[in-house]
């Protein structure tokens, strides 16, 4: 080989061997990251219409009059006999019905408009759910968040509607509680029928939670897991003081999933008001309402971080606020 050509292809190669290391180190530090990302989680709830909100069939008087599922029940043609059947004649008695049924009609109709919709619910075999996501992400000097979500979640009744929309309650007042270090928000409501919203909702509780390598605390359907410190974050933990010393560029991040019968929203989120207004209404959801919710947020464990880095490779759609 040429003397020249050897001067040329040395150089070269030296950067290309020092291009690779610096790649190969890079990644084996975005890998130890990830491997370290720990996560909680609150959740429960069922996709089946709560029993004070089964489908009954409603039952019509028919023009004519007919007969009762029961003998003497509604306003049939046997509860009008006793008093309409004797020398009333079968013109007068038609005209009565006719009028009943107008009647009725009007009267459920009245119902159907002022119940705002809950009708539908109440009544529908397969209803609109509401599936709204909201996250927020925080500078990670709001050291005061993870211990309250911690407590949440070891506390928690998530195997009630009542405890759920607790659990969303108390986790929407913790945030409502940090708006010094909201930095970044977004999320919004997708509309679906009942049989289609479990795994609408199940595809963005999955995609979060595949963000984590270790749910290292969670109460789902009251069952409380939490992983042990020591294996939580191998390396990690022999620098307890971590956490006192966030840099300006860590961060938490908090997801808030809620299934709801019926049509509710959240707004657009461009601003720290329009966030704290969607807090609010995710928040005050009503018990009823409720089929399923998810808490999940990260870092959970002491000692993890969740860097800028990661926030941008992992939330791409968060806006600032």
């Amino acid at each position: 080989m040429p003397k020249n050509l050897q001067q040329t292809i040395k150089p070269l190669l030296k950067t290309l061997f020092a291009l690779g290391l610096v790649l190969a180190l890079a990644l084996g530090n975005a890998d130890g990251a990830l491997a370290a990302r720990s996560g909680g989680r609150i959740g429960g709830g069922s996709f089946r219409m709560p029993s004070s909100r089964s489908y009954t069939p409603r039952t019509y008087a028919p023009p004519g009059g007919g007969y009762a599922p029961y003998p003497g029940g509604g306003f049939g043609f046997p509860f009008l006999i006793p008093f309409w059947g004797i020398g009333g004649g079968f013109g007068g008695l038609f005209s009565i019905l006719i009028f009943l049924a107008i009647a009725n009609f009007l009267f459920q109709s009245f119902r159907r408009a002022t119940s705002n919709g809950s009708e539908e619910v109440a009544y529908s075999e397969n209803p609109p759910v509401s599936v709204t996501r909201l996250q927020v992400g925080l500078l990670a000097q709001a050291r005061d968040l993870q211990p309250e979500l911690n407590h949440i979640a070891e506390t928690a009744d998530t195997n009630s509607p009542e405890g759920r929309a607790e659990v969303l309650q108390e986790a929407s007042l913790a945030l409502l509680r940090h708006p010094e270090y909201w930095v970044y928000a977004g999320g919004g409501t997708q509309q679906a029928k009942l049989n289609s919203a479990e795994s609408q909702f199940n595809r963005l509780s999955l995609a979060e939670r595949s963000k984590f390598s270790e749910e290292t605390l969670s109460n789902v359907n009251n069952q409380l897991k939490a992983a042990l410190a020591k294996e939580a974050l191998p390396g990690e933990i022999d620098n307890p003081t971590r956490l006192i010393s966030e840099g300006p560029g860590e961060y938490i991040i908090v997801t808030l999933l809620a299934a709801t019968l019926g049509k509710y929203e959240i707004p657009q989120i461009n601003s720290a008001d329009d966030l704290r207004q969607a807090l609010r209404i995710i928040g005050s959801l009503p018990s009823e309402q409720l089929l399923a919710i998810e808490v999940l947020w990260t870092p959970q464990a002491e000692g993890d971080t969740l860097t800028s880095d990661d926030l941008f490779a992992e939330y791409p759609d968060l806006k600032l606020v």
